[in-house]
């Protein structure tokens, strides 16, 4: 952990010269010294176009360490909404390093801009992602039983492996890893747009598409039983399809085209790092099936933001609360991993992770209807310049909580491997609250480039024993 900590702090002080020297006018595209001018609170206003190179150092326990590269553009125009940017451009292309995850990668492209149509704001985000071993972890939270590593072969599993072969993967930790997890391809677009009702009130309106392409993960060096009875037992994920909860038609994945609508309240003083204000969020989500969906749907999502100050600009308390669910005929299982976003972030992949429920392994929390919340009380302790650049640290403490609501249908379609089934799923359990706490250190530059460390861990160990990050901007 600590050259974990040591090589993201490494990384931050290389790139905020690159920042300083990259700074270019609007009216020009010639590098020259321009005259500092300062805000009513004493920080550097910016202008012009900020933008530089940076590497990718981050950490995530669900996927290992992150590394890659990406570019960060900035625009201010002639400062007049420091620090709020008139249009932003965000370029990643990274890959993860946690056994099993390696070949794991994503390349993204975002773009966001205010003026381009006027009294419009327009959004886009696009990316692929690979993903070599995603978390699965069954349904419905709870109603799905999770058995640690430590305990699974004890438990019975090791019938699934040859005698030696299984003794020397138990051994080293390989099948059990392996069994919660599922390969997937996946490449998602969209386009959304906000204008101005009122004074902070806003309409939103955007089009959505994604691929899914999902996959068999077997563990390296494994080596599957031969025969029909064995085929079912090396992943929960195929045991799901076995079982028929995850139907034939969908078990590879599909196709998704989606618009969206909704009405948002946007009084935050400062987008990303804000420290009052409400933002807050309502839509709905359509994907019929003549606009190509493979399997037709209808979900909404409210969210609920505020950022209370206790000390002006220094100690803000922040919470965020929000629910997800469906409308009439339930959305397929590979849809329900995502919290849908309106505006110029790509919707949270996995509830359970670093961008929802913090110390919960990822995906832990699945269902047709999920409610989560996060609280965080965010003190920014320490204010200073450099190289022409607004500094500032700030430490948080923080809990995190999530709920199935309505759950997935997990009943046994095919009545095949029943002493398994029992073994990991229970349709007469309702779901608990998943929770976690934990707490955080940010570094932030120019309010707007943001790098976060953090740890949760979590109040029950079926959601997992706790975890780390190192990532980029506040959850929320």
């Amino acid at each position: 952990m600590k050259r974990t900590f040591i090589t993201a702090f490494a990384a931050m002080m290389l790139c905020i010269p690159t920042f300083a020297a990259e700074e270019i006018t609007e009216d020009s595209g010639d590098k020259k010294k321009k005259e500092v001018t300062y805000n009513e609170k004493g920080e550097i206003i910016k202008t012009g176009t900020n933008f530089g190179p940076l590497p990718v150092v981050a950490f995530d326990a669900d996927r290992g360490f992150q590394f890659g590269a990406l570019l960060n553009l900035y625009n201010f125009g002639n400062g007049d909404t420091y620090p709020n940017p008139k249009s932003t451009w965000y370029f990643e292309a990274s890959a993860y390093t946690k056994e099993g995850s390696v070949g794991s990668y994503k390349f993204i492209v975002n773009y966001d801009n205010k003026t381009l149509i006027p009294g419009v704001r327009m959004s886009i985000c696009s990316g692929y992602y690979k993903d070599a071993a995603l978390d699965f972890y069954g349904f419905n939270g709870y109603q799905s039983n999770y058995i640690p590593s430590k305990t699974m072969f004890g438990d019975g599993m090791a019938a699934y492996l040859p005698d030696e072969a299984g003794e020397k993967l138990q051994e080293k930790g390989k099948y059990p890893k392996g069994f919660y997890r599922y390969g997937r391809d996946l490449i998602k677009a969209k386009v959304d747009f906000t204008g101005e009702i009122l004074k902070n009130f806003y309409w939103e309106a955007g089009y959505n598409l994604s691929w899914t392409r999902a996959s068999d993960f077997t563990p390296k060096g494994y080596e599957v039983l031969a025969g029909p009875e064995f085929q079912h037992g090396t992943s929960l994920f195929n045991l799901y399809k076995a079982w028929g909860i995850i139907p034939e038609s969908q078990a590879d994945g599909g196709f998704v085209s989606s618009i969206r609508a909704g009405l948002m309240y946007d009084s935050r003083n400062i987008e990303n790092n804000p420290t009052k204000g409400i933002w807050a969020e309502a839509h709905v989500i359509a994907a019929p099936k003549w606009l190509g969906t493979t399997d037709p749907h209808y979900k909404f999502c409210v969210t609920m933001r505020q950022y209370l100050p206790i000390v002006p600009d220094k100690l803000t308390f922040a919470y965020r609360a929000a629910y997800q669910g469906t409308f009439g005929k339930d959305s397929p299982w590979y849809v329900m991993p995502f919290y849908t976003n309106m505006g110029p972030k790509a919707d949270n992949d996995g509830f359970g992770g670093y961008r929802t429920v913090r110390g919960l392994m990822l995906n832990r929390v699945q269902g047709q209807d999920v409610g989560f919340y996060n609280a965080e009380l965010r003190w920014r302790f320490v204010d200073f310049k450099l190289w022409k650049q607004n500094i500032a640290f700030a430490i948080s403490g923080f809990t995190d909580g999530a709920h199935v609501f309505k759950g997935y249908d997990m009943e046994n379609k095919t009545g095949k491997y029943m002493d398994l089934y029992k073994k990991f799923v229970d349709i007469n359990k309702n779901d608990g609250f998943h929770g976690s706490a934990g707490a955080g250190l940010r570094f932030i530059m120019n309010q707007n480039f943001i790098v976060a460390l953090e740890y949760a861990r979590c109040f029950n160990k079926q959601d997992g024993n706790g975890a780390f990050y190192i990532n980029t901007g506040f959850l929320f």
